[in-house]
């Protein structure tokens, strides 16, 4: 039997087939030691191979999570080695744009090659999970012979360019951005310019300003489009904006041109990519992204240099050959209504039609959107929904960043023949984009820097929301949850009207896991403001949060105020102390249920260290230090909340220190006020020793500190930087949280042996 190889040789492009060819090797050599470990990750990164967590992320002799980082089915080697099971396949899927024959060769393969499942990413990719390495070459060959590619997906380059899911068919739209990200994704696919980055490279674009739909103000290199006139002429361009980024400390992107030609999108990418290659970090992977380049030189310095490096460029043809054959939203695939309409009612269809249906800027057909629980379809899903459309719609779907998919050029006469035929594959489920339709990352299912669960978490909000259905009132209806399962903002919890983040937090030897509250976040206006945690919660609390924020809003909001307006006016000490209850933690005894998370059974615990026998329990002078840390940080957000930009500044700073202390005296009781014999102790006992860093998160938490203590003195003001400090503050504080868990476990199992 020929292999995928050979069957495959006429179909896949010969400078791919190489690629893959060349990959393949790397694997077998990397199987024989033949390769270092670092370059293996970066190349296997690249061609969007990841390792991958599994039984949520606990071994079964309970030391812990188990990491994947080089899958395959060799098992001579033992069950303990990282051979012996599967990873994830990310798959690079330009605005999310799929056909229908792509929807099927993707069921073929996540049968074939994973668990029948196709994730879809908040970038708008495809995800298969519990690949083995060993089977990449022929999974990439096979969607290569499609025309997909997994190359870039991951590692430190361009990722996937994402756009506005409706672009096209949107009546809000400047123009179709369509055939400019697909320009950009092509061109910089490769590209040499784009190969010596320290990290990722993210580009999105919207087709207008006011819309969340391409997000384009988070992202490293935004475009939103916008058309002028000149001598009578209207001329396409775009506003452009550069140094967006979420991770654990967001930072809106900054404007750098109101009007970019068509024409000079491609040279001006190449020009930034190379300004990003030669000035971006490379050593600390947690300040090497763009957004540290633009907020260190300042935005005007920042244009200069990439004008300059603009104006260096040599001519290449590439950059506007592709303006010569546009291809917009084209023609209508067939006349409105030609099929024959639905007689009748169909149970469940009005619903479905109130909250699926859209209408398209052209008469007589709408945008239908298919929502995913978690971003999952599966094999068979896919199949029913390539026929669907085919046969109701253009023959393309597009993902969407809110891990849903949308059919577009559907005829509204053929609504209720969709919806049947949705509805028979388990397609139906209503409120794509309301509250009920949560977005969430991997977490703790399969992602190795998951602290909480983020996908068990939002199953059972989506679940108790879901079930309210016409109860729902529509003020509340229409908000946005996101979910992250770690400080990163792989859920963009930092968007959400209602956003969390997973923590954990110690008591008494056992850890419980936790989510930060993050409230204050814009989706529209491509992401128009980013949200500040307001606190932590028991994970099992979460959908009690919920409940208590969207009734106290429905009560105490204003007419017609929106939800953002409300907390705004609200502000952050009322809301937090909505949320006080909450947020205590009752001893094991009294609810063991807290001390485990969603779909695990088992308590989340690092081990037991004993209970004083008095009455009380005994709290340390860290444990206090801890808390008013803690207070500090939140007063901190009340401050900038005021407009009182230094106090709120120095207060987060005071925030740190609290902690750094609190670190302290878990080993000397003994430490002065001073901040500089503070921040000594803390860079000696804990920064150059690495006791403080995080295995995932590296060094990166004790820098905000030691950075922001550096500058006192000689700090620059301003609300941007007291909001990032903010950010660092509450991440410093979950760090030390966690330094502080792992030094009573060491110091636990040192009793132990003693005794």
């Amino acid at each position: 039997m020929n292999s995928w190889k050979e069957k495959l040789t006429d179909t896949v492009p010969v400078e791919l087939g190489r690629e893959i060819d060349v990959f393949e090797t790397q694997i077998e050599l990397k199987r024989q030691g033949k390769i270092d470990d670092k370059i293996f990750a970066e190349t296997r990164l690249r061609r969007g191979a990841y390792g991958q967590r599994y039984d949520n992320g606990q071994r079964d002799d309970g030391s812990g999570p188990k990491m994947l980082l080089y899958p395959c089915r060799d098992m001579t080697k033992g069950p303990d080695t990282v051979w012996d099971a599967p990873g994830m396949q990310r798959i690079k899927i330009p605005f999310g744009r799929l056909s229908a024959d792509q929807l099927e060769l993707l069921a073929d393969l996540a049968e074939e090659y994973s668990d029948g499942i196709c994730h879809i990413t908040t970038r708008q990719d495809v995800q298969f999970h519990f690949v083995y390495l060993e089977d990449t070459p022929d999974l990439m060959r096979r969607l290569a012979g499609g025309g997909i590619t997994t190359r870039e997906a991951c590692g430190n380059t361009v990722r996937n360019v994402t756009a506005c899911p409706i672009a096209g068919v949107c009546g809000e739209e400047a123009f179709d951005v369509t055939p400019y990200a697909l320009a950009c994704s092509t061109f910089m696919l490769g590209h040499p310019d784009a190969q010596d980055f320290g990290r990722k490279f993210k580009i999105a674009f919207s087709g207008c300003r006011h819309r969340g739909c391409g997000l384009a103000s988070m992202h490293d290199l935004g475009f939103i489009a916008r058309e002028r006139s000149v001598g009578g002429q209207v001329e396409r361009g775009f506003e452009v904006y550069v140094g967006g980024g979420l991770g654990a400390v967001p930072h809106q992107a900054k404007l750098f041109a109101d009007f970019v030609p068509v024409s000079e999108i491609l040279p001006l990418a190449q020009a930034l990519s190379r300004v990003f290659a030669r000035l971006g970090e490379k050593k600390n992977r947690a300040r090497a992204r763009l957004k540290f380049v633009v907020a260190k030189l300042g935005i005007e310095e920042f244009r200069r240099m990439v004008l300059e490096e603009r104006n260096k460029l040599r001519r290449d043809d590439a950059w506007t050959e592709f303006l010569s054959d546009l291809q917009g939203e084209g023609p209508p695939p067939r006349e409105p209504g030609r099929r024959s309409s639905e007689v009748g009612t169909v149970p469940g269809f009005g619903a479905w039609r109130k909250y699926n249906i859209q209408p398209q800027r052209q008469q007589g057909y709408v945008v239908a959107t298919v929502a995913l629980p978690l971003g999952d379809i599966s094999a068979a899903q896919l199949r029913a929904l390539a026929s669907a459309s085919r046969r109701w719609a253009d023959g393309e779907v597009r993902a969407t960043v809110e891990q849903n998919i949308v059919l577009r050029w559907v005829a509204e006469d053929d609504c209720a023949s969709l919806y049947r035929d949705l509805d028979a594959a388990g397609l139906s489920d209503c409120g794509g984009g309301g509250i009920s339709d949560i977005v969430a990352c991997p977490g703790t299912d399969t992602c190795k820097l998951g602290i909480a669960s983020s996908r068990g978490l939002a199953a059972e909000l989506r679940r108790r929301l879901g079930e309210r259905g016409g109860e729902m009132d529509e003020a509340v209806r229409g908000l946005r949850v996101k979910v992250s399962g770690c400080f990163n903002s792989c859920g963009q919890h930092h968007l959400a009207d209602i956003g969390f983040y997973g923590v954990s937090r110690n008591f008494s030897g056992r850890t419980v896991p936790h989510f930060q509250v993050v409230l204050g976040g814009q989706w529209r206006d491509n992401a128009g403001a980013y949200g500040l945690a307001i606190g932590a919660v028991p994970s099992k609390r979460i959908p009690a949060v919920v409940d208590r924020l969207c009734a106290n809003y429905l009560r105490g909001r204003l007419e017609d105020e929106s939800f953002q307006d409300y907390c705004r006016r609200s502000g952050k000490k009322n809301l937090k102390g909505m949320l006080s209850d909450l947020m205590k933690v009752p001893s094991y005894q009294e609810d063991s249920s807290l001390y485990s998370d969603w779909r695990d059974p088992r308590e989340f615990s690092i081990g037991d260290l004993g209970v004083g026998e008095c009455a009380g329990e005994v709290v340390s002078l860290a444990e206090f230090d801890m808390a008013e840390a803690e207070r500090r940080a939140f007063e901190a957000q009340l401050l900038l909340e005021d407009g009182k930009i230094p106090e709120a500044d120095e207060m987060a700073y005071g925030a740190m220190l609290e902690a750094a202390r609190a670190l302290i005296r878990l080993e000397s009781a003994e430490i002065a006020d001073d901040p500089a014999k503070i921040a000594a102790e803390f860079e000696s006992r804990f920064h150059l020793t690495g006791r403080f860093h995080d295995k995932y998160a590296g060094a990166k938490f004790s820098q905000y500190f030691l950075q922001r203590h550096a500058e006192s003195g000689k700090r620059a003001y301003s609300a941007e930087a007291a909001h990032r400090l903010i950010e660092e503050s509450l991440l410093f504080i979950e760090a030390s949280h966690a330094c502080q868990a792992r030094i009573a476990v060491e110091n636990g199992a040192v009793a132990t042996k003693s005794s």
